[in-house]
């Protein structure tokens, strides 16, 4: 396994990450312990949840995945003590007021709620789901910042912000001599490449360490075409995917051809890909077996010359920063 640190800070992870909104879901109980374990094995060691993960289609269940992993840190075996964990808050956890978003009330109860179900006493990584347009800033890092002084929480993060968000949350933590933000989980894989437009050049500025997190884009970049022709594919929930494939169906088998000719799986390619990004920490991988897991892991070993990468800009255009991606 190979390691980095989180954005500017000593934080040692793994440069994959493992992400766990299957569990309960898709992914048995017992199986999500039987992956977790197999993580570790590989040198994983950084692990991504979210209070909300674990609901069913009706929306209930709402905090099974941490319920998952906590009882998973029960077996104790050094399990809690070599991961770095984790989890979000924002999200909608019950009808009643406060119990979404993140006033300094939804916080100090929404991580009350998560270390119960990780049977933890301090989350490795807060992060928040989503800008909150209705809470000053100032409010937001007062309670993050008693998190941090009681020891409930270590770092904070970010996910799905904008670059101005990014940069409005760390003035202001800069004026209350506070680290803020020290990582930011998006949306970023071949097929999207927004975040290179303004949330990378911010990140950069900041010293924040980038999560992407759909690397493979629900499988499209997983090598879709070629398991649609030996009819393995998954169809489960895969509306949008299909609507994706057929815009782009060319540029995915240009790309899996490409796969092929470099003699590696189209997933490997993708997060190989990712991994050569700058200010990327850890691709999360959200693999439902132990097969998924094991070959996901072999990303690591495929290293991307240059030809390889500006084939790769040519059949997935990204962005320069703004304003010169559409500005002199």
């Amino acid at each position: 396994m190979e390691y980095t640190h989180l954005g500017r800070t000593g934080l040692t992870v793994s440069r994959l990450c493992l992400g766990t909104m299957n569990f309960g879901p898709h992914t048995e109980e017992a199986e999500a312990h039987r992956l977790m374990d197999a993580a570790h094995e590989h040198g994983i060691n950084f692990f991504d949840t979210a209070n909300t993960y674990g609901r069913d289609r009706e929306g209930r269940l709402r905090g099974r995945t941490e319920e998952i992993i906590g009882r998973w840190f029960a077996k104790g075996g050094g399990r809690r003590e070599r991961t770095v964990l984790a989890t979000k808050v924002y999200g909608d956890m019950g009808d009643w007021p406060n119990e979404s978003r993140l006033s300094a009330v939804a916080v100090r109860k929404a991580v009350e709620a998560s270390l119960r179900r990780l049977q933890t006493d301090h989350i490795d990584l807060y992060q928040m789901h989503h800008i909150d347009r209705a809470t000053p800033w100032e409010e937001i890092w007062q309670a993050m910042e008693v998190l941090v002084a009681q020891g409930k929480v270590v770092y904070v993060g970010s996910s799905n912000f904008a670059g101005w968000h990014i940069a409005q949350a760390q003035e202001t933590a800069r004026a209350r001599h506070f680290l803020g933000l020290v990582s930011e989980q998006s949306l970023y894989n071949l097929l999207d490449r927004a975040v290179e437009l303004e949330v990378v050049p911010a990140l950069q500025h900041y010293g924040l360490g980038l999560i992407p997190w759909s690397p493979l884009r629900s499988g499209l970049l997983g090598g879709v075409l070629r398991k649609e022709r030996e009819g393995t594919r998954d169809r489960s929930g895969m509306a949008l995917a299909s609507e994706l494939l057929a815009k782009h169906r060319d540029r995915i088998q240009a790309y899996e051809d490409l796969a092929a000719e470099l003699g590696a799986d189209p997933a490997d390619l993708a997060l190989a890909w990712l991994l050569s990004r700058p200010v990327v920490t850890a691709p999360i991988i959200g693999p439902r077996t132990r097969a998924h897991l094991d070959a996901a892991v072999g990303a690591l070993d495929l290293k991307l010359d240059q030809k390889t990468l500006d084939h790769l800009d040519e059949l997935f255009p990204g962005h320069r920063p703004a304003p010169e991606d559409y500005a002199w």
